[in-house]
């Protein structure tokens, strides 16, 4: 119990500490004094920076994913892929900014593969749609969450994105439906055509 403790303590000793300063600016030694543990202790726990970047970011993801479950609005989807990014705002953004992009970026991908698949998953509820088109769905819309955050990101999320978001959304009202509509027909006529002598 103690251990896991001491393991949370780091982890949300560097969040604090990138609240506060770039990453290229904490150093391991920053974050024992600041836990008041020993460098043998945050080695126990963790081999180096990154992969102390790497548990707190697979942490949050499993949070995200055991919190959103039958995502039913794209808007919960923005929110869902957001949840980390707004939360913790400059950490994330130095977390973003360092050599250690492409460890956020991987959980990013894997954040919104999950709520597009809840949301799309929601939507066909039973109904028959075409397994290829509910991958390329889900795949369009996974694209489209991690585009719009990395660009976010990328401008120093200096605009309100899920305020452009929701009107992208309201924009796009029941295109998704009717997707999920053409692939039944879709569905429908492979199962005439297999069915036909």
């Amino acid at each position: 119990m103690a251990s896991s403790l001491t393991k949370r303590t780091i982890m949300d000793s560097l969040m604090k500490l990138l609240d506060e300063r770039p990453l290229s600016k904490v150093s391991i030694k920053d974050i024992v004094e600041d836990c008041g543990i020993n460098r043998n202790t945050f080695y126990y726990h963790f081999s180096d920076l990154p992969d102390l970047i790497e548990c707190i970011l697979r942490d949050e993801v499993d949070q995200i994913m055991d919190s959103y479950h039958g995502i039913s609005s794209l808007e919960e989807c923005i929110a869902a892929a957001m949840k980390l990014s707004t939360e913790h705002k400059r950490a994330v953004m130095h977390i973003y900014n360092s050599a250690n992009r492409d460890i956020f970026e991987r959980y990013l991908l894997e954040i919104t593969e999950y709520v597009a698949t809840a949301f799309v998953d929601n939507l066909i509820a039973g109904r028959p749609v075409l397994p290829e088109d509910r991958i390329a769905v889900i795949q369009g819309y996974k694209c489209e969450l991690f585009g719009h955050i990395v660009d976010w990101l990328g401008r120093g999320m200096n605009h309100d994105l899920e305020k452009q978001f929701l009107r992208l959304c309201e924009l796009r009202r029941g295109m998704t439906e009717e997707m999920l509509r053409r692939s039944l027909g879709e569905c429908q006529n492979t199962s005439r055509l297999q069915s036909s002598p």
